[in-house]
């Protein structure tokens, strides 16, 4: 049988030093992984879905190695301001649109066109498939922010004050219609028919109750969590935009994890928006008649006609032209 010597002073001294040195690399370790914070800024309400799938099934997710914190309403940065923070450096992350991303990405402006995406499906197969590929770089190249996953918003329809039926984008002229402020959006307005007003979300409500604009777009959700039911008597299901954020990411901030973070990141990304998706779809599916029971009028005007004007004023503008070469085509192949 071995018989094996005792271990020296030294020899123990030795191990003692490697044990406490592991456990200062340890707590280092954890210590770097308290220290990630991501930090969203977004203009949804805290109880629209977005907010809701991000905080619960997002950063959830994220919680073993960084801390996830949700500024909405807009609180923490002015709504089209985000992109150019994570820019600068200042913000980890946003829920962003094809329209602010249009203000620097020109190419974008396509995914704001009215009847151009057909339903939430179509949207994920989208943005998924391998076309999207050099937008995304581009998006990383000069903005130095990831797209991680695509939200569904829903389908935006016309939200107004006024009592006088739309039946055609001619119906519009002269409603002021509250549309965010860049131009991408402004355009749409117009292509819409109708005089559009910049106005920040967060400011809608007022706008509508004393006048200010006649009307606001978005999906029938967003209004129900906005409570423009409470301003407003009618809804026109003009169906004009399928409306999607981006879950967008500092493409620093993605860099500095590790390889297994940067996987949870993508994964949890993927499923917030899955679970907003689905979501949003049983929502949509049941707040006409929310709104009917609210007394207010909500009726399907003649979307052929609009569906015509749009796609007319965009095949005709400037937007048009910067959209890269059978990319059109290739959306509506899918």
């Amino acid at each position: 049988m071995e018989i094996k010597e005792p271990l020296s002073k030294h020899h123990v001294k030795r191990c003692l030093i490697g044990v406490a040195a592991a456990l200062v690399i340890g707590a280092s370790s954890l210590a770097t992984a308290a220290d990630i914070k991501l930090r969203m800024s977004a203009p949804a309400s805290a109880t629209d879905q977005r907010a809701v799938a991000m905080t619960a099934v997002f950063g959830e997710a994220v919680a073993p190695f960084a801390d996830f914190e949700g500024h909405w309403n807009s609180s923490l940065f002015k709504q089209g301001t985000d992109l150019e923070a994570i820019a600068r450096g200042n913000l980890d992350m946003t829920i962003t649109s094809a329209q602010e991303l249009a203000e620097f990405i020109p190419e974008f402006s396509i995914f704001s066109a009215g009847y151009v995406h057909r339903d939430a499906e179509h949207q994920q197969r989208v943005f998924d498939a391998d076309f999207m590929a050099p937008l995304k770089e581009k998006t990383e190249a000069l903005l130095d922010v990831k797209l991680l996953s695509v939200m569904y918003l829903g389908r935006r329809h016309l939200n107004l004050r006024t009592v006088q039926e739309v039946k055609t984008p001619e119906d519009l002229k002269g409603v002021k219609l509250r549309m965010p402020g860049s131009d991408a959006w402004q355009f749409l307005g117009r292509a819409l028919g109708a005089s559009p007003t910049p106005m920040a979300f967060a400011e809608v409500y007022t706008g509508l109750q004393t006048g200010t604009v006649d009307g606001q777009d978005n999906p029938l959700p967003t209004s129900k969590d906005a409570k423009f039911y409470e301003v407003t008597k009618q809804i026109v299901l003009t169906g004009h935009l399928v409306d999607l954020n981006y879950i967008a990411i500092s493409k620093k901030v993605f860099d500095r994890l590790t390889v297994d973070q940067q996987v949870i990141v993508q994964k949890a990304a993927d499923d917030a928006a899955e679970s907003a998706r689905q979501k949003q779809l049983t929502l949509e599916a049941k707040l006409a008649q929310f709104f009917i029971d609210k007394g207010m009028n909500v009726y399907e005007p003649d979307l052929d006609a609009f569906q015509s004007t749009v796609q007319a004023a965009y095949l005709e503008s400037d937007y048009a032209k910067q959209w890269p070469d059978g990319l059109l085509e290739k959306i509506n192949a899918l």
